[in-house]
This record gives C-alpha cells, structure tokens and sequence, in this order.
C-alpha cells in the first residue's frame, strides 16, 4: 500500500467523467465499506448509513435532477479567489478563479441579472460514473454533551477521509458531490427515511481522462502550527 502521507498529499476530488463502463470490483468497494466502517466516530455512535448506487436507472434519475448553483455560493465564493498563480501562492488558501465560469468571478453577481442562457449554464450537470455512495446520518444518534452535534459532523468527516484515502490507495477516483444534499428528489429516489439527512454523496470510478492541472496550494506548518501557547511559534516547524 502506498505511503499514508504520498496518500493524503495525492488525493484530490476528480471533477471528471468516470468510466460507466468499468465498474469497481466489489472486493474493492467492500474495503472502501470497511474503511468507513472503522472511522472513529464520536462515541461510537456510528452516526451514518451508506447507500451503494449502481443501478443505471437510478443513476440517470439521480444526474437528471437540476442542481442550480445559489447565488449566495457565488457572492462568497469570491473573496476565496485568486486571479493569478502568483497570487495563489502568496495567500495559500482558496482556489484560481480560472476554476470557475466568467460569471463566477463578478463580485457583484446577480441571478436577477443574467439572461436565460447564462442561468442555464449555471445548472451542474453530474458527470458519468458507474456508481454513487450516498452517506446519510441520523441526527437522533447524537454524541453526549455535544452541542448542536458537532462532534457527531466531524465524526462523518473522519469516515468520509478513511473512504477516500482507502479509494486512492486502489487507484479509484472520488468527487464529492455536495448539492445533492439539498435536492429532496434524492431522498425520494433512494427511499430515504424522512428523519435521517443527506451528509454528502461521492461518485467513484475510473476518470476516463486526466483531470487538467491546478496549482495546489497549503499552508506551511509554521503558518498554524503554535507551540504551548496561541501565537508561540516554533523553529521546529518551520
């Protein structure tokens, strides 16, 4: 198995087409099932369901659902953006505005001031994949003392990292599609019981092309990390 930090320096949400032709081996799929099913969860509440979709039918439904991007998406997603490599690389955080369509990149952006063409391309077509996981929770499985459940929100958080480090370790690709959380026809295709949320869902599969490149950018140590007290820095982790 590959080295856990090339694992975790490597992976990456792929925003690509997968093969709907090549589908993952179930020996495959049952580690990365294995993976989540031994991902620390805050009390051992084991807070979440996962739902495994490789029907076509199903698939298709789930892709035809319109899936707009907000505004509110838009506006905030702005200040995040980097209009040059250089620039991405002196901040360290957020993405390059070559990223996203031209519309995205006008921080005065309003719905209400785009044509019927424009609006239309603002819809987020899924790309194809041979399968979707489908990650609900329950939010009456919550930890003890932990207020507005937060613990129980990083706990899906750990199992959604074991998932996808398990998946990059097989050579399998993963895009987190976080809309579908927000589309109610999902929970109704999927026959989701009322009570329980969608946390987020993930295509996985083959790419069957490379992604285009984008810097990538982080923080160094020395830039968070504090030393016995906030605001103490180290030498060491320079």
């Amino acid at each position: 198995m590959a080295d856990i930090l090339n694992l975790i320096r490597n992976r990456k949400s792929l925003r690509v087409p997968f093969d709907p032709d090549r589908p993952v081996a179930r020996e495959d799929l049952l580690k990365i099932l294995e993976a989540a099913r031994w991902s620390p969860t805050a009390h051992n509440m084991q807070n979440f369901e996962i739902i495994v979709v490789d029907d076509p039918e199903i698939l298709q439904a789930i892709g035809n659902i319109k899936r707009p991007i907000s505004e509110t998406f838009i506006r905030e997603n702005y200040p995040h953006l980097s209009f040059s490599e250089e620039e991405l690389s002196k901040k360290k955080t957020g993405l390059l505005a070559t990223m996203f369509p031209p519309s995205w990149r006008n921080p005065d952006f309003r719905l209400t001031q785009t044509d019927e063409k424009e609006t239309a391309s603002l819809q987020r077509p899924m790309p194809e994949s041979p399968a979707l996981l489908v990650v609900v929770y329950d939010p009456g499985k919550r930890a003890p003392a932990s207020e507005g459940d937060f613990l129980g929100i990083i706990s899906l958080g750990c199992a959604l990292e074991n998932m996808w480090l398990m998946a990059e370790s097989l050579g399998i690709g993963l895009h987190i599609v976080s809309s579908l959380g927000s589309a109610p026809e999902v929970k109704t295709i999927l026959r989701i019981p009322h009570d329980l949320i969608i946390a987020f869902s993930c295509r996985f599969g083959y790419p069957v092309s490379r992604p285009a490149k984008h810097l990538q950018v982080r923080r160094d140590v020395k830039d968070f990390a504090h030393h016995n007290r906030f605001g103490a820095r180290e030498k060491g982790f320079a």
